[in-house]
């Protein structure tokens, strides 16, 4: 075979090109989704209705705060990172029947967000859940009455931002998107939502969060952690609480003399409105 000389090197090379090695597996596809919390920046409730739920108005704002969940294709749906009844698998279940198809997937949840503190961490894991399956694979369902099953905070979760909720939350109407940093705090317990609301039935409530008086008849301690909270508000139905500052450093500022958990959020726009 004709060769020719690379002076260089003192090699003669083929003009045949050699067989190459095997290469990389193809890449899989996974998506990773973020979960934001959000924080209720008011929250009235109106009343028991017919359906036992409580007729509420609220304003919802997501933050940076956030879960984050990696979704890719699978024969046999795993999660890693969550406990048996997760919202993720709730999520996919209802999705599969709203589908009319199986959807399985590997989880991986990176919680971020404490649990039980009124930042809706569960509902914005399920919301994720159901974005992430649409889009892997190709789904042209309406997700909001799937959400809708899932929780009432979930529908929020499928758009973000800033937004107005009515009903039991679900009704929501997008508001321009609100600037902001804040500082949150939780004290590391929770309370269960069904026992709040039920206490307020008999106490009712007023001010930013007509559910504090009932969560603090429920857990007294949280009324001994927001005397210690100038200024702050509770979130949902507790038990964190959170306050607007102009800028972070004096959010750091703020949360850096608290013995709790603590972080620092900004607001975040809704979903679409976010470049990708």
């Amino acid at each position: 075979m004709r060769g020719r000389l690379d002076g260089r090197a003192g090699r003669t090379l083929s003009r045949e090109r050699p067989a190459l090695p095997p290469g990389p597996s193809p890449a899989r596809l996974i998506l990773a989704v973020a979960a934001h919390a959000k924080l209720n920046l008011s929250l009235e409730v109106h009343g028991r209705r017919p359906d036992g739920y409580h007729e509420l108005t609220t304003l919802f704002q997501a933050v940076s705060l956030h879960d984050l969940l990696l979704v890719e294709p699978a024969a046999n749906t795993e999660l890693h990172g969550g406990q048996p009844d997760d919202l993720v698998l709730r999520a996919q279940r209802a999705l599969e029947e709203a589908a009319a198809r199986p959807l399985p997937a590997r989880f991986r949840l990176i919680k971020r967000i404490p649990a039980g503190a009124g930042l809706a961490g569960g509902s914005s894991d399920a919301a994720a859940t159901l974005r992430a399956l649409s889009t892997l694979y190709g789904l042209k369902v309406d997700l909001r009455p799937v959400a809708a099953e899932l929780g009432a905070d979930v529908p929020f979760f499928l758009q973000g931002g800033t937004a107005l909720g009515r009903g039991k939350g679900e009704n929501l109407t997008p508001l321009p998107s609100h600037a902001g940093c804040y500082a949150i705090a939780w004290p590391g317990y929770s309370v269960s939502t069904a026992a709040v609301f039920q206490a307020w039935d008999e106490v009712g409530g007023d001010g930013e969060n007509h559910l504090l008086r009932a969560a603090i008849v429920v857990e007294p301690r949280i009324g001994e952690f927001a005397m210690g909270l100038e200024g702050w508000r509770m979130t949902g139905t507790g038990t964190a609480f959170f306050k607007p500052y102009p800028d972070r450093r004096q959010a750091e500022r703020a949360v850096g003399a608290l013995d709790c958990w603590t972080a620092v959020a900004t607001a975040v726009p809704a979903w679409a409105a976010v470049a990708t």
